[in-house]
C-alpha cells in the first residue's frame, strides 16, 4: 500500500522493534497524527484466545473516565412507555418492527443498540446483521434492559462495548487526539483493566499478545502489554 510522504515521515519516529510504555505511546501517537481533523485514538489488541470456542469468548463493557470524545449514536428497540423514556433520554432512533425493517434494508448509521427484553424475538431476525458488527443487544453488556434511560445515558456518556473478532483481535476507541496525554492514559488503563478482568479461565498461555495504539490515518505504536500506565505490572502472562 502506497503511503503519503507525511505518513512515512511520522512512521520514521516510531521504533517498531521497541515496546513503548502507555505514556510514551500516547505521546508518540499524538505527535505523529497527520489528519487535518481531530483524529480518533484507537487501541488494537491481539489476544491469546480461540473465539471459536464459547468458553474463550472475550466481551464486555467499560466506562471511559473521559469519554470517547464523540457522542455515540444510539438506537432503542422499545414500545409504549419505554419508547417514550428512550426518546426522553436522548436516543437517536426508537422503534420496533419499522426499525428492524430499516436495518434489514441496509441502514446501519448508529454506534450502539439497546432493547427491552420483549423486543428480542423481533431483533432475532437481524442478529446476523448486528452480531458480526458488535451491535447486537445483550444482557451481559447492559443493552437488553428495562432501564432504557440508564442504558442510553451510559452509552452517551462514554460507556463502550467490546467483543473479540474471529481473528482474536479487539479494537477500541480511547478518545481523540485533542485529549490530553493524561486523559488518554486514563482511558487506556480503564480499557486494559477491563480486558484483563474478563480474561476467560479457559485461555492458556500469554493472554495479551500484542497491543498497538494509533490515531486515524496515523502509524501504529507498539505498546508493552504488561504495563498499565507506567508502573503497574498487569500479571497477564499465565
Amino acid at each position: 500500500m502506497q503511503r503519503s510522504k507525511t505518513y512515512r515521515k511520522a512512521a520514521e519516529a516510531i521504533d517498531k522493534s521497541k515496546l513503548y510504555t502507555p505514556a510514551e505511546a500516547v505521546k508518540l501517537a499524538k505527535d505523529t497524527t497527520n489528519a487535518k481533523f481531530d483524529a480518533t485514538v484507537e487501541v488494537a489488541m491481539r489476544l491469546g484466545v480461540d473465539p471459536r470456542k464459547a468458553d474463550q469468548m472475550v466481551r464486555g463493557v467499560v466506562n471511559l473516565p473521559h469519554g470517547t470524545g464523540k457522542t455515540a449514536r444510539v438506537i432503542v428497540f422499545a414500545a409504549g412507555a419505554k419508547a417514550e423514556e428512550a426518546v426522553a433520554a436522548g436516543a437517536d432512533e426508537v422503534g420496533t418492527d419499522e426499525l428492524v425493517a430499516r436495518i434489514q434494508g441496509g441502514w446501519l448509521d448508529f454506534d450502539a443498540a439497546i432493547a427491552t427484553p420483549d423486543q428480542m424475538a423481533k431483533i432475532g431476525r437481524i442478529a446476523r446483521i448486528l452480531g458480526p458488527r458488535g451491535l447486537m443487544p445483550n444482557p451481559k453488556t447492559g443493552t437488553v434492559t428495562m432501564d432504557v434511560t440508564k442504558a442510553v445515558s451510559d452509552i452517551k456518556g462514554g460507556k463502550i462495548t467490546f467483543r473479540v473478532d474471529k481473528h482474536s483481535n479487539l479494537h477500541l476507541i480511547i478518545g481523540k487526539a485533542s485529549f490530553s496525554e493524561t486523559q488518554l492514559i486514563d482511558n487506556y488503563a480503564a480499557v486494559l483493566d477491563e480486558v484483563i478482568r474478563v480474561k476467560p479461565s479457559a485461555a492458556k498461555g500469554k493472554y495479551l499478545k500484542k497491543v498497538t495504539l494509533a490515531t486515524t490515518m496515523g502509524p501504529g505504536v507498539p505498546v508493552d502489554p504488561n504495563v498499565v500506565k507506567n508502573f503497574q505490572e498487569t500479571g497477564v502472562e499465565g
